[in-house]
């Protein structure tokens, strides 16, 4: 727990001092990715909370569903069919409903703390 929280400040204070920019055209594919990584990442915090957590079912998601995600918009990009939608809707979905089972989980056991069961 405490490499992970470890990586991600090192992470962020990576991200924050050096200079990434990318162009505008890429912005739709990047957004998509983060969904489906962000998607990948709330699920593997609900599997590890329900004690199913596998790291190579959480590695192949994570860049599965971010390459499926931005392939889906750069066909729908040629296409001229927004076809980014159905990622959105899907990973987004996905993500909410992860995060409310997190949000459950938690003060589920918060509150059975509390009571002192």
């Amino acid at each position: 727990m405490i490499l992970s929280l470890i990586g991600l400040a090192l992470g962020i204070i990576i991200g924050y001092y050096i200079p990434v920019t990318y162009p505008d055209s890429y912005s739709l594919y990047i957004s998509v990715g983060l969904l489906a990584a962000m998607d990948s990442v709330f699920g593997a915090i609900r599997a590890t909370l329900e004690g199913k957590y596998n790291s190579i079912i959480f590695i192949t998601g994570f860049f599965g569903n971010a390459i499926l995600a931005g392939l889906l918009a750069y066909i729908g990009d040629r296409l001229g069919v927004p076809l980014y939608y159905a990622s959105i809707f899907v990973f987004g979905g996905r993500l909410f409903q992860n995060f409310a089972i997190i949000r459950r989980y938690v003060f589920g056991k918060l509150m059975s703390k509390k009571r002192g069961d």
